[in-house]
């Protein structure tokens, strides 16, 4: 495994980054994988690489984990970052305390974890990172306030980051989500999308797979949809 490309995976432990972390261990990458909830530490460790019980809102747990993973295999390749849920509601009955929330959740998490990772990257002059978002972030939806306007700033300072770092070969990209199998099944939002289904936590994966990979050398700073069709914008 010491030649192999190391990935680290954040929010590893269930849903879409699970999935990420086993599709990138088939395809040869050594894989840490993060979790709070306990789930993404066995599974780093069934996946034969390294696991780890923190949370992607504390500085200090992403550091020792970055740190752990430099330790152990030497190198960073990709960061996959996934979230958990943040605050819904009416717009109007959003606290300060839940919008703070869910832009912790859904952007800071990206954030501080780019900050930790990223100098590594630019310094071994090559390295991609994957945000996993929302199909919504296009058409803000009243389902998930907080999401939507959160990771539209998510949006944006993938674009900055793609900007500034893309001469060193650092990658950053965000794939979009629709109705994924890893939430509960609801018939009319079947019935919303073009393909008339769910798509699959692995089919995020895949997605995740190749935006991590060379087969996507160049492509950097942009929005993958996989959503079956369901967002109409152009």
């Amino acid at each position: 495994m010491a030649d192999s490309k190391v990935a680290m995976i954040v929010g590893g432990g269930s849903g879409m980054g699970a999935a990420s972390a086993r599709k990138l261990a088939e395809n040869g990458y050594t894989v840490a994988v993060m979790s709070s909830s306990g789930k993404g530490e066995a599974l780093g460790n069934e996946l034969g690489g390294l696991g780890f019980t923190g949370s992607n809102l504390s500085n200090d747990d992403l550091k020792r984990f970055a740190d752990l993973t430099l330790e152990r295999f030497g190198r960073i390749d990709v960061l996959v970052n996934s979230a958990g849920h943040g605050p819904k509601g009416p717009l109007l009955e959003i606290s300060d305390e839940d919008w703070h929330k869910g832009f912790d959740v859904y952007f800071m998490n990206v954030a501080r974890a780019v900050r930790i990772v990223a100098p590594q990257m630019i310094a071994q002059k090559s390295g991609s990172i994957v945000n996993i978002s929302t199909a919504w972030v296009d058409e803000p939806s009243d389902m998930f306030p907080t999401s939507a306007v959160a990771r539209s700033g998510l949006t944006a300072y993938t674009k900055l980051f793609a900007n500034q770092y893309a001469a060193q070969n650092v990658r950053i990209n965000n794939v979009l989500p629709g109705w994924i199998d890893s939430l509960p099944e609801k018939d009319e939002r079947r019935a919303s999308v073009p393909m008339q289904r769910y798509g699959t936590a692995e089919e995020i994966a895949e997605a995740v797979l190749f935006l991590a990979s060379e087969k996507s050398s160049y492509i950097t700073g942009q929005n993958i949809r996989v959503d079956g069709g369901l967002m109409r914008s152009v």
